[in-house]
């Protein structure tokens, strides 16, 4: 009778032991998150509105003949060749030249600069003699009317030659060379030389009606194109507009754009960005770490290998950065990298 309660005594037990065994384990091992981050460091930022518009230059002309005349293009003394497009001609240099002898004759040139050498001589000679007492004082005061009206007849001769010439009128870019050739006659009107200066350039821009008080007349505007990627221009606000326009719900600007190089050229399009402000020695961090949920706008930090959700309040913005003026702190180590699957808490691995 014994031996049968020590069985039963012993089935119980290793019934136990395998039920324990058993048992499915109910404790597991967190994984740490792999995640790159950076130590917040002060910085600046600025706040700006971009813009676009299409550069122009600030001179422009079309030069026509003044006169008829056989059409002769004149030899640019630094390319050693006639004048083409794109070449810089400087302020009152000559370009075209008219010939017509019977024009210039009838001007009578060299007899009006000979007339007036010699008034001026006798107009010189009659004011000696009058402070001597040699001439009356009516003698003296005709010599005078007889210089000033020779001073006046050479004067009209050299504007009448002139027409005979086609000059720049400022210094700038050939831009236009119709097509001429030299012997041929032009009549009077025809359209010779274009020329503009863009040394200087401005761009009209329209801006949103949200920020009429915010665009100051000399505020900094940074000017950049397509084909400069590596080059950035200097402009400023110009001219503002202090209207509405109904339509749109913008108001026009006005940017000048220094351009000593010529980089830049008419009719080409520019993004313009005007500087309203700028922070310096704040906290800047990328937008794109950003998560934005009901709660607000948050970012990760690490300390001591677990993530720390933080809300955070921001300033100005940019395109790819924004100012955070609350919630982070300098030396904080924020995740840039892998924030995508984190939850407050996480336990993370710091990874390059």
């Amino acid at each position: 009778m014994k031996s049968f309660y020590q069985i039963i005594a012993l089935s119980a037990l290793i019934g136990i032991n395998t039920a324990c065994n058993n048992q499915p384990t109910t404790t597991a091992t967190e994984l740490a998150v792999p995640v790159s981050v950076i130590d917040i460091k002060p910085g600046s930022i600025e706040k700006v509105i971009n813009t676009t518009g299409t550069l122009n230059a600030t001179k422009k002309t079309i030069l026509n003949t003044e006169m008829a005349g056989k059409y002769k293009l004149l030899i640019n003394p630094k390319s050693h060749r006639p004048f083409a497009l794109g070449d810089l001609v400087e302020n009152g240099q000559e370009i075209i030249q008219l010939e017509d002898a019977e024009y210039v004759n009838s001007i009578g040139f060299d007899s009006k600069k000979l007339n007036l050498e010699i008034t001026e001589q006798n107009k010189k000679k009659q004011q000696s003699l009058f402070e001597k007492g040699g001439v009356t004082q009516l003698d003296y005061r005709n010599s005078e009317v007889s210089y000033t009206n020779a001073k006046y007849d050479f004067e009209k001769a050299n504007l009448l030659m002139a027409k005979m010439s086609v000059h720049a009128p400022f210094k700038g870019v050939i831009t236009d060379l119709p097509p001429q050739t030299n012997g041929t006659l032009v009549p009077l009107g025809t359209a010779a030389v274009s020329l503009m200066d863009y040394s200087t350039m401005t761009v009209a821009v329209n801006l949103p009606e949200k920020y009429i008080n915010d665009v100051q007349i000399d505020q900094s505007v940074r000017i950049m194109n397509y084909t400069l990627p590596n080059d950035t221009l200097k402009g400023r606000v110009k001219e503002l507009s202090p209207a509405i326009s109904t339509e749109t719900r913008t108001f026009e600007g006005v940017v000048i754009v220094e351009n000593p190089q010529l980089k830049l050229r008419p009719g080409m399009f520019a993004k313009c960005d005007i500087v309203l402000a700028k922070h310096d020695s704040v906290i800047v961090i990328p937008k794109n770490i950003i998560i934005s949920g009901q709660r607000g706008k948050s970012v990760f930090i690490v300390d001591n290998g677990t993530a720390t959700e933080k809300r955070i309040t921001i300033g100005f913005e940019n395109l790819n950065n924004a100012e955070i003026t609350s919630g982070l702190k300098k030396n904080d180590r924020l995740v840039i990298k892998g924030f995508e699957t984190l939850k407050n808490r996480s336990k993370v691995k710091i990874v390059k």
